[in-house]
C-alpha cells in the first residue's frame, strides 16, 4: 500500500467510540453498573433500565453512556503499559499446608470483606458454593496461591483489579476459568489461581472498581479521622 492509500484508509477508520460492541464490552458495563448497585449509587429502578439499554447497545459509545457518571468508568491504568510479573514461586518456596480454609460440603462458605491473605489458600465446594473476595483483603505477601477445587459445587473469587492474576487448571465435564490480569505496578500482589473443577466451576477475575491503594487509602482515613476525634475530647 503506497503512502497516498494509507492515508485514505487511516481516514475513513472509525473512531473508538463508534467501534461495534462485543459481548466482553458489554459484560465490562454490566459488572459495573452490578457493583453501582450494591454501593447503592443506583436505585434498582435505575439499575434495571440500564441494563436494558446494556442489552440493546449496538456501538462502545452507546455503552460508555451508561457508566459515565460511575466512578468505576473511571479508574483504571492512565498507560498501557505493564510491570513485569515475578516468576511463579519455586516448589516449596510457599509451604504447601495451608494459611486457611473455605470449604462448602452441601452448603455455602465465604471469605470477603477486611481479612489478611496469607500465602495459601485451599478451597473446596463438593455440591455446594464457596466466595473468596479479595477486593479489600490486607496483603501480607506479594505471592498468593489459591488451590480451588469444585466437585459439582461452584467457586467464585474476586480479585482487586491492580493486582496481576494468573491460573493453572482444568475442567473435567466442568469448567476452569482465571481471567489473566498485569498490573502495572511491580510490587503489586500477584495471585496464582490453581485447581480443577470436576462437573462444576471454577471462576476467577477482577472485581471492577476495587483497587487496592484505594482500599487501604480509605482505611488510613478512617483510622485519622478516629485519631482526630480522640485528640479533640
Amino acid at each position: 500500500m503506497d503512502l497516498q492509500k494509507h492515508a485514505q484508509a487511516q481516514e475513513g477508520a472509525p473512531a473508538p467510540a463508534d467501534l461495534r460492541a462485543s459481548d466482553a464490552d458489554r459484560d465490562r458495563v454490566a459488572d459495573i453498573l452490578r457493583e453501582a448497585l450494591a454501593e447503592g449509587r443506583l436505585t434498582a429502578d435505575e439499575h434495571a433500565e440500564r441494563v436494558e439499554g446494556v442489552l440493546h447497545a449496538k456501538t462502545v459509545g452507546e455503552l460508555e453512556v451508561f457508566i459515565r457518571d460511575l466512578p468505576a468508568a473511571h479508574q483504571g491504568p492512565a498507560a498501557p503499559a505493564y510491570a513485569s510479573v515475578p516468576p511463579r514461586p519455586a516448589p516449596g518456596a510457599i509451604p504447601a499446608e495451608a494459611d486457611a480454609h473455605v470449604v462448602a460440603v452441601f452448603s455455602s462458605a465465604m471469605r470477603r470483606g477486611r481479612w489478611r491473605a496469607g500465602r495459601r489458600l485451599h478451597a473446596y465446594a463438593v455440591f455446594g458454593s464457596v466466595e473468596i473476595d479479595l477486593s479489600e483483603a490486607i496483603f501480607e505477601y506479594q505471592q498468593v496461591v489459591i488451590k480451588a477445587v469444585s466437585v459439582f459445587g461452584d467457586v467464585q473469587i474476586r480479585v482487586p483489579e491492580n493486582v496481576s492474576l494468573r491460573g493453572t487448571g482444568g475442567g473435567v465435564l466442568g469448567n476452569f476459568e482465571v481471567a489473566p490480569l498485569d498490573s502495572v505496578e511491580s510490587e503489586a500482589p500477584v495471585i496464582y489461581v490453581d485447581g480443577w473443577a470436576v462437573f462444576g466451576n471454577v471462576e476467577a477475575r477482577p472485581k471492577r472498581g476495587r483497587l487496592v491503594a484505594d482500599i487501604l487509602d480509605r482505611v488510613q482515613d478512617k483510622v485519622d479521622r478516629k485519631l482526630r476525634k480522640h485528640l479533640d475530647r
